[in-house]
């Protein structure tokens, strides 16, 4: 890897909570190594409310922050992809659009905060569980000797960190 802007996309079903939380907290932790976009394979089309309070909380910018599709990734003149993380089972599993370049991916698995039912101090708990589990991740990503990698190398790493459980 070279000392240009890597783009990254995370991806899930609705592009609403974990893709968003993984986006901001790239861009804010990349160092100007990263450029971070979120995409969802059926996006709800409004990013949750708890999300963009959370990130805000962290004093992370929340401007252009929108759910939509990955299909925007998949075009002409869309960003050349380095990275692309799924942050859900769901969208692991289903067919991801071709992206040209052959980016890395892995998967990057965290429970769903937005499906948590409850009062809006549980929701805020588990929306600040998967915030904390997909910030560690990113770190460890962000802090990966790129440069220094293969591809087959960093793609065990980065399967690795997606594998580890925040920790408790």
């Amino acid at each position: 890897m070279s000392d240009k802007i890597l783009n990254v996309l995370f991806l899930c079903t609705g592009n609403s909570a974990r893709s968003i939380l993984a986006e901001a907290s790239l861009n804010a932790q990349g160092r100007q190594r990263f450029h971070a976009y979120s995409a969802g394979s059926h996006p709800g089309g409004t990013v949750n409310p708890f999300a963009i309070e959370l990130l805000k909380k962290n004093h992370l910018p929340t401007e252009g922050l929108r759910s939509k599709s990955w299909d925007e990734f998949a075009t002409p003149g869309a960003p050349h992809l380095d990275f692309v993380f799924t942050v859900c089972d769901n969208a692991a599993g289903e067919v991801c659009p071709v992206w040209p370049g052959q980016p890395i991916t892995a998967h990057w698995g965290v429970p769903d905060p937005a499906a948590v039912e409850g009062s809006d101090e549980e929701k805020r708990r588990a929306f600040l569980r998967a915030y904390t589990e997909l910030s560690r991740r990113i770190s460890l990503f962000a802090n990966l000797p790129l440069q220094k990698l293969d591809r087959m190398a960093l793609q065990k790493k980065l399967s690795e960190i997606g594998s580890s459980q925040a920790e408790s």
